[in-house]
């Protein structure tokens, strides 16, 4: 494993000034965007390919072939869209990377939309973040002054347009074809597939979407090569990763580190436990991961180790919680969650997701019954494979792993419940 405080996703973070393009320059950026420009669109895409990239949205697909779907002729207009719209719990490294080095996403939307032909892209950021959508539009004003977007770019004959949006804080628009329809101004909710987005997406032409951190992480492929990538994280998942750690540790934040890299060893750059309290449980990426236990310390987090240990690497957003949480109380805090941002387009997501929720508040208030448990099972059993798009199967995952691994405590709470009823009785 390559030195996991080596940062290059986040060497810029910490430099005075870091947004700016003056700063951006100084430490070498744009250099891989004139790389980039003097070699083929092909070329592009067969190094992102060679890199090993994987989508750091959360579904880990290859970059590299993903922006290959993109047809070759451009008989209709090329559309790459960057989706910024973060919004699940304990996910938070596309906001800070944009507000701390937003040029980084800039110079990899250019280099990315040469690769694919594209002439015009759109970021679409999340409508609360109001800081990060001021700074990103302020840096691409500096970028469109400085020559790098527009028409004829550094004299390659490239022209390219970055439109910044702001969406309307909808959870689901963070689904690719629900964010899609958000863009054109319809309602955001997920599109049927096929066809997909390469081949009929924005404005039914052909198009890309990527996170912001697959993105931002082409200009370093550009200048480093292939091979220095691999170099980083693991054969089948190699690079850096930003890894967001929240909850119960002594200094919660942003931490890159190489993908693979285990919890045990993300809590010693974070300082371990918050008063030394013992871990109990955590999400790997972000609450529709299902959850690990401490049993899962030293599993890498990369996307093969963490679905070959039941759950999925996702965003990374690493929550942890010490033994002072309970299970049922904190799956249904996500539950509500969930029932709130589901688009209501699919009867299992819109339908499940409430009683689950109604369920769940009912038992953590002390008036469940034993045989809530098995409903609780039944209804995600009906929800997972059978909602529209993906929310549904996240909204049953820290169910159906909370209850794998502390049905106890769902039991605890029927039980007392029992106890009280008897009592009354009595």
């Amino acid at each position: 494993m390559a030195d996991p405080i080596t940062p290059v996703l986040t060497k810029r973070w910490l430099s005075p000034n870091s947004w700016r393009l003056s700063t951006y320059e100084q430490l070498e950026g744009y250099t891989a965007l004139r790389k980039a420009l003097s070699g083929t669109p092909e070329q592009l895409v067969q190094l992102v390919k060679d890199s090993g990239l994987r989508g750091r949205g959360g579904a880990g697909f290859p970059a590299g072939v993903k922006w290959s779907f993109m047809p070759p002729n451009e008989d209709k207009p090329h559309y790459l869209v960057i989706n910024a719209d973060e919004g699940e719990p304990g996910t938070c490294k596309d906001i800070p990377l944009m507000m701390a080095d937003p040029h980084s996403l800039i110079e990899g939307c250019i280099i990315a939309a040469y690769a694919m032909r594209s002439h015009h892209c759109f970021i679409y950021v999340r409508g609360e973040a109001l800081h990060p959508y001021r700074r990103l539009n302020a840096a691409v004003r500096e970028a469109y002054r400085a020559g790098y977007l527009g028409k004829d770019i550094l004299g390659s004959g490239f022209d390219l347009d970055i439109t910044v949006h702001a969406g309307a804080g909808a959870y689901i628009c963070g689904e690719e074809t629900a964010l899609l329809d958000s863009l054109e101004g319809r309602r955001g909710q997920p599109r049927l597939k096929p066809p997909f987005p390469a081949a009929a997406g924005l404005y039914a032409a052909p198009t890309t979407v990527n996170n912001v951190e697959t993105i931002a992480s082409v200009p370093f492929i550009v200048n480093g090569g292939a091979d220095w990538f691999r170099k980083m994280g693991r054969e089948k998942s190699p690079g850096p990763k930003i890894y967001s750690i929240s909850g119960h540790v002594e200094r919660p934040g942003q931490y890159e580190a190489p993908l693979g890299t285990t919890l045990r060893e993300l809590l010693e750059l974070c300082g371990g436990m918050k008063d030394g309290i013992p871990l109990k449980f955590w999400t790997p990426g972000g609450s529709s991961t299902p959850m690990f236990t401490a049993e899962h310390l030293d599993i890498p987090l990369d996307f093969e180790g963490a679905a070959e240990a039941g759950s999925m690497l996702g965003t990374t957003a690493v929550q942890v919680f010490n033994e002072t949480v309970s299970v049922p109380w904190a799956v249904m805090k996500w539950t509500q969650f969930y029932e709130h941002e589901s688009c209501g387009k699919c009867t299992p997501c819109r339908e499940g997701t409430y009683w689950l929720a109604q369920i769940l508040e009912r038992m953590v208030d002390g008036r469940g019954t034993a045989e809530d448990i098995d409903t609780l099972l039944d209804v995600c059993d009906n929800i997972l494979g059978r909602s529209f798009c993906a929310l549904g199967d996240g909204a049953v995952s820290p169910i159906t792993s909370g209850i794998k691994y502390f049905r106890d405590e769902f039991l605890a709470l029927c039980e007392s419940n029992k106890r009280e009823l008897v009592g009354a009785q009595a």
